[in-house]
């Protein structure tokens, strides 16, 4: 064998490189990604960059490894195979599309932007630099979740004609950023709305929103047009696909007697199903099917599945960092978004393109 297809020969059999990403963002929700990620063995966490010292020594912490980029800008200049954006919601928008002009793949915290215009412009960037982007919609990766969907596509339920969906949390965010519209986007639609509405179209593979009707209230009365207050209680109505009708209900700080209320419930012409979670847990969900008054588990606690959106992302990036078409659907669910908010701070119309 000669020197060169020796070399060749080792080259092939040594183990990938791993994965270097970084973190923009060491909150709360960006550490449970760290750990998350640390605990899968996916990838290495190579850099963190936070304005706050005290959560980039809890990053640190974790991650004893990890560079320390001085900011965003520093950060996008290392040598990375990707980045996990987990800042304010107001940053994901320039802060995605920053890095895919670098040509840095991207998962992003929910919501990709702060309207549908800025998810537009981060996924049409992901296209022109042919880059991975990802939203950590977490709902769809649970065990429960995943159990209605094959209901739905195995037509066990028959023909779907209506959905009901709750987040309700009894504490609210404790950072002061969310409470601002400038800096959040929106309150509690933003923060939990968004996940029901992409579980939602998820759950029947993403047919057309043919009308939004919407109720938004900050501190028991109407949501403000012009200020800087967010909603903490919104009441949603879709029309799906012309025929199926989809109620949302969400909040912050409800009065809902545990920490928490999250509910998806389907009803079929032949069956119903739900996904639920146990004992007002944010974690712990069941999921049960419905054949008249009978009912039959289907999935039960534990699960462990806050880091599958993550993990899913890396696994294919592994694969390549090329763009993944799917994107399109983070600016279907941002359409809505935009939709339930213009009916909730004026008169109720549709989704327009």
């Amino acid at each position: 064998m000669s020197e060169a297809v020796a070399e060749r020969v080792v080259s092939l059999d040594a183990p990938p490189r791993p994965l270097r990403l970084g973190f923009a963002g060491a909150g709360w929700i960006g550490r449970m990604r760290m750990r998350s990620l640390l605990e899968s063995g996916g990838a290495r966490i190579a850099a963190v960059a936070d304005p706050s010292s005290r959560a980039l020594d809890q990053a640190r912490a974790l991650a004893p490894e990890a560079r320390t980029a001085e900011d965003f800008e520093a950060l996008l200049g290392l040598d990375l195979d990707g980045i996990v954006i987990a800042t304010p919601s107001g940053l994901h928008a320039a802060q995605s599309i920053a890095a895919l002009e670098r040509g840095i793949p991207v998962f992003c915290e929910k919501p990709l932007g702060c309207n549908a215009r800025d998810a537009e412009r981060v996924v049409a960037a992901a296209r022109r630099a042919d880059r991975l982007l990802e939203v950590d919609y977490v709902y769809r990766h649970t065990r429960a979740a995943r159990a209605l969907r094959k209901l739905v596509q195995t037509g066990e339920l028959g023909s779907i004609y209506a959905l009901q969906l709750t987040f309700h949390n009894a504490y609210g965010p404790d950072q002061d950023w969310f409470y601002d519209r400038r800096a959040s986007g929106g309150g509690c639609i933003v923060d939990l709305g968004v996940h029901l509405v992409d579980l939602a179209l998820w759950l029947l593979d993403f047919p057309e929103v043919t009308s939004v009707d919407s109720f938004v209230l900050h501190h028991g009365a109407p949501l403000c047009a012009d200020g800087h207050d967010v909603e903490d209680y919104a009441l949603v109505q879709l029309k799906l696909g012309g025929s199926i009708a989809a109620q949302l209900q969400c909040s912050w700080r409800a009065h809902a007697g545990c920490d928490a209320v999250i509910e998806a419930t389907l009803h079929g012409t032949e069956g119903g199903a739900a996904m639920r979670n146990v004992a007002g847990s944010f974690y712990d969900f069941e999921a049960v099917c419905f054949r008249g008054t009978s009912s039959e588990p289907l999935v039960a606690p534990p699960d462990e599945w806050g880091g599958r959106a993550l993990d899913a992302w890396v696994g294919a990036l592994r694969h390549g960092p090329r763009f993944n078409p799917s994107a399109e659907r983070f600016v279907e669910v941002a359409r809505v978004l935009d939709a339930i908010y213009r009916g909730g701070l004026e008169a109720p119309r549709g989704v327009s393109s």
